[in-house]
C-alpha cells in the first residue's frame, strides 16, 4: 500500500505557536467529520486549526495519528452521553429515549448539514486497511454494547423489565437503531423522523409504549 504523503511524519524541531489545544482538535475533527479521513489533507486540516504544518506536527503528529486522537475524544464523548441518560433513575423507555436524544443532539451538531456519527462517516470506511482504526472502532462498538446491556440489566434486576428480558439480545438491538439514525441523519432524515424511529425502537425492545411521548 502506497502512504500518502501527508501521513508521513517529520522531525519535530522548534516550539509551535501558542494555541488553545482543545479548540484545535475540535477544529480537526470537524474538518475529518466534514470530508472523512481519506478525504481531508493535512493543510485542510491546518486551515481549519489556524496552526502550520510543522505547528501540528509538534502537536500531535501526522495526519493519522491527530485522526486516531479525535476518534479517540469522540467515543469519549459518545460513550459519556449514553451512559449518562441510561443512568438517570426514570422508566426504561425514558431512559433509552434520553440515550437517542443525546445521540441526536451529537449527530445534528456543528454548522451545515446533519454530520450524523463520527465513527460511522469516517472511520468504518478506513478499518479494512488500517488495523489500529479497526480496533479503536471495535472497542468503541463494545463499549456501547456494554452500557445498554448493564441499562437492561439493571432494569431487569430493579423490577422495571421482565424477568425473562435479555440484556444482551436487547442490548445489540439498542445499539443497532443508534447506528441507523446516525446513518439516517447524514443521509438527511428530518430529526423529527428519526426520533420516530427511535420510539418505536423503544417501544418494542421494552414491551410498553404507554408513556411514548
Amino acid at each position: 500500500m502506497v502512504r500518502k504523503e501527508t501521513d508521513v511524519g517529520v522531525k519535530r524541531r522548534g516550539r509551535p505557536r501558542a494555541y488553545d489545544r482543545t479548540a484545535a482538535l475540535q477544529s480537526a475533527t470537524s474538518t475529518f467529520w466534514q470530508s472523512g479521513y481519506s478525504g481531508t489533507s493535512l493543510d485542510s486540516v491546518a486551515a481549519a486549526t489556524g496552526m502550520n504544518a510543522p505547528s501540528l506536527y509538534a502537536a500531535f503528529g501526522n495526519k493519522r495519528a491527530i485522526y486516531l486522537e479525535a476518534l479517540a475524544e469522540y467515543w469519549r464523548m459518545s460513550i459519556a452521553a449514553t451512559q449518562e441518560a441510561l443512568a438517570k433513575d426514570v422508566d426504561p423507555y425514558k431512559a433509552l429515549m434520553g440515550a437517542y436524544d443525546a445521540a441526536l443532539d451529537i449527530y445534528f451538531s456543528g454548522d451545515g448539514p446533519p454530520r450524523g456519527c463520527f465513527v460511522l462517516g469516517t472511520a468504518v470506511t478506513e478499518t479494512v486497511e488500517d488495523p489500529e482504526i479497526r480496533k479503536s472502532v471495535a472497542a468503541g462498538l463494545r463499549m456501547i454494547d456494554a452500557a445498554f446491556e448493564a441499562f437492561f440489566r439493571r432494569a431487569r434486576a430493579d423490577g422495571r423489565m421482565a424477568p425473562d428480558a435479555a440484556p444482551e439480545a436487547l442490548a445489540i438491538l439498542a445499539s443497532a437503531t443508534m447506528h441507523t439514525i446516525a446513518i439516517r441523519a447524514r443521509a438527511g432524515i428530518a430529526r423529527s423522523e428519526l426520533r420516530k424511529i427511535a420510539r418505536e425502537a423503544v417501544k418494542a425492545i421494552c414491551r410498553d409504549g404507554a408513556d411514548a411521548t
